[in-house]
């Protein structure tokens, strides 16, 4: 019994995790989610993959991606959401890579958990007030950051096959802005680590 309560002691004191935000709310009105295991991404089809890109493909497991479409009739609740969202990405497990844009056109945070040279996973966390927020989570073993964000144009040469997370990808640029220079920046930031 002692141990029962101490187990539910600490998991309260730990509040809610990153994970648990997105196993809540997958299947709740306003969000979009998707949670793909890399093997069922299949690369073969594209034709000019880059050696890191292919063993960036190669370190990871899967993507979990949750989407939050804002909308006229939301916008107290998208508040309350980016709130949750925002604090959880404040965890110490989380080392920031990079920070981006304004408060007009959005926001884009990258953060991850491991060391400065492979990670175990990569957040991806973008949003912008008139389209709403959006978080990408790469989860693999020893992933190198600067090659794994050799994979964001490989998205669009997708097969309909994973339309899903084109049409994910699609929602993203919606939030973050169809911005090359963040991507470059973000790049150069990984690069600057290792």
């Amino acid at each position: 019994m002692a141990f029962t309560l101490f187990i539910a002691f600490t998991s309260c004191k730990q509040g809610e995790s990153l994970q648990g935000y997105y196993v809540a709310n997958q299947e709740t009105p306003n969000f979009i989610s998707v949670d793909i295991p890399a093997s069922f991404i299949d690369l073969d089809q594209v034709d000019d993959l880059t050696d890191d890109q292919k063993e960036a493909y190669d370190s990871m497991d899967k993507l979990n991606m949750l989407g939050y479409r804002v909308s006229e009739n939301n916008q107290e609740e998208y508040k309350a959401e980016l709130e949750k969202v925002q604090i959880l990405l404040k965890d110490e497990k989380y080392e920031e890579l990079f920070r981006g844009g304004n408060s007009s056109d959005g926001k884009i945070i990258v953060k991850y958990i491991g060391t400065d040279t492979t990670i175990d996973e990569l957040i991806i966390f973008g949003n912008a007030n008139d389209t709403g927020f959006a978080i990408i989570r790469v989860l693999g073993d020893d992933m190198e950051p600067a090659k794994i964000m050799t994979l964001g144009n490989v998205a669009s040469k997708l097969s309909s096959d994973e339309s899903m997370v084109n049409d994910f990808m699609g929602f993203f640029k919606g939030v973050t802005g169809d911005n090359d220079k963040e991507i470059n920046d973000i790049t150069s930031a990984i690069d600057s680590i290792n």
